[in-house]
């Protein structure tokens, strides 16, 4: 029997990844239209693979297809970002709750160390909130919820949309600092229930600062 090859990922997936990150960099600005010529010249491909890529965008809620318009970077309304954080408020409180009640010692030891990367970024806004959502994201691994993980991810994606406008909004960092250091405590101290709280506040003031 012969031995098929396949590639890393397909020429589409790596497509969709350098038009995600254009768009998370906000050099794709949200209602931006996407020339889908002028791209494909740039990277070098036919049409196909990068409407397949808009295809896979587009199914992450960040590329809105208008019907003989073309592709189009997702504007979010307030309430896209209010619906948005309410439901990983609600996921991701979930997930404390459960790593305070089942977490090792190591599995705690990992976001402590996690916490101090982002006490040692606090100048730094766009490390800081790289960090922030690889400790978001390892605290979800840990809650062993692999739904839970994919639905987390994909509305995380969805958030990065508005993200400049809490980025840089005075004093939101050392906000975060302090409220990543409640949900970790509780995690510490192993109690599902504060741990859960500490979270929805941490996504209580998050969405006041994403739509002010």
């Amino acid at each position: 029997m012969s031995v098929i090859t396949l590639a890393p990922s397909a020429l589409y997936q790596q497509v969709a990844e350098q038009l995600r990150q254009r768009i998370f960099q906000h050099v794709l600005e949200p209602g931006a239209w996407i020339d889908e010529l002028k791209i494909a010249e740039e990277f070098g491909i036919s049409r196909t693979p990068l409407r397949e890529a808009l295809k896979v965008l587009a199914a992450e809620g960040l590329v809105t297809m208008k019907v003989r318009r073309g592709a189009y970077v997702t504007e979010v309304s307030t309430k896209d970002v209010r619906d948005v954080y309410h439901l990983l408020a609600l996921l991701e409180s979930d997930a404390a709750a459960a790593v305070a009640a089942t977490a090792t010692d190591d599995e705690l030891a990992a976001l402590s160390a996690l916490h101090a990367d982002l006490v040692a970024h606090k100048s730094n806004a766009e490390q800081f909130f790289a960090i922030n959502e690889r400790f978001h994201m390892r605290l979800l691994a840990l809650a062993n919820n692999r739904w839970s993980d994919q639905v987390v991810a994909d509305l995380r994606k969805v958030m990065k949309l508005n993200r400049h406008k809490s980025l840089f909004r005075q004093g939101r960092i050392e906000e975060s600092l302090r409220e990543h250091a409640q949900i970790l405590q509780a995690l510490l101290d192993r109690q599902p229930e504060q741990a859960r709280a500490a979270m929805q506040q941490h996504f209580s003031n998050g969405l006041t600062a994403a739509v002010l």
